[in-house]
């Protein structure tokens, strides 16, 4: 058995460490850079695999795809909640079709799609960010139907923590696709 053919260009120092968005805040610099990581992460584990590759399911794990989907919308819903708004039909539509990979057939281009929604909405989320007036971090927001407490602060925070446990996943999953 041959050994799988895996990325083998070291990465340089993570985003958080190149001294980089000096001009913003700690709590958006922070947050900012681990969508950056994710980033590269994803050029880094993912562009060289195929659809098939992106799609597949090794030991039941949900795939590439999903998660690269699921990022960019969460990060959609979390930010619309730092703003002070509802979701709208769209995003409930969206979060309701999330799992089709899982459980439907996907489509020859659904690889190619994931990829492109993962990267508009990383550009998107950065935009908004950035838009985020630090003077916002302690105002109360409510998350979902429940409105469950938390503040601006706490919302992207969990964009961060959140895209990071996803992308952990999905690069997982990709060395997994790419030994077999």
């Amino acid at each position: 058995m041959s050994e799988p053919t895996l990325p083998t260009t070291p990465p340089a120092a993570e985003p958080w460490l190149r001294g980089t968005l000096t001009d913003i805040d700690p709590v958006r610099r922070a947050v900012l850079h681990a969508l950056e990581l994710a980033a590269e992460d994803a050029a880094r584990w993912t562009d060289h695999l195929t659809n098939a590759q992106l799609l597949a399911r090794p030991h039941g794990l949900p795939p590439i795809a999903f998660h690269l989907c699921h990022i960019a919308r969460s990060l959609d819903r979390l930010l619309t909640y730092a703003e002070g708004r509802q979701l709208n039909p769209e995003q409930l539509s969206a979060l309701k079709t999330e799992l089709a990979p899982l459980t439907e057939p996907p489509s020859a281009t659904a690889a190619g799609e994931a990829r492109t929604e993962f990267r508009i909405g990383l550009a998107s989320a950065s935009d908004r960010i950035r838009a985020i007036s630090p003077d916002r971090f302690a105002d109360p927001c409510g998350i979902g139907r429940k409105q469950l407490p938390t503040t601006v602060a706490g919302l992207l925070v969990h964009c961060a923590d959140h895209t990071q446990r996803h992308t952990g996943q999905f690069v997982t999953t990709a060395k997994i696709v790419a030994a077999s």
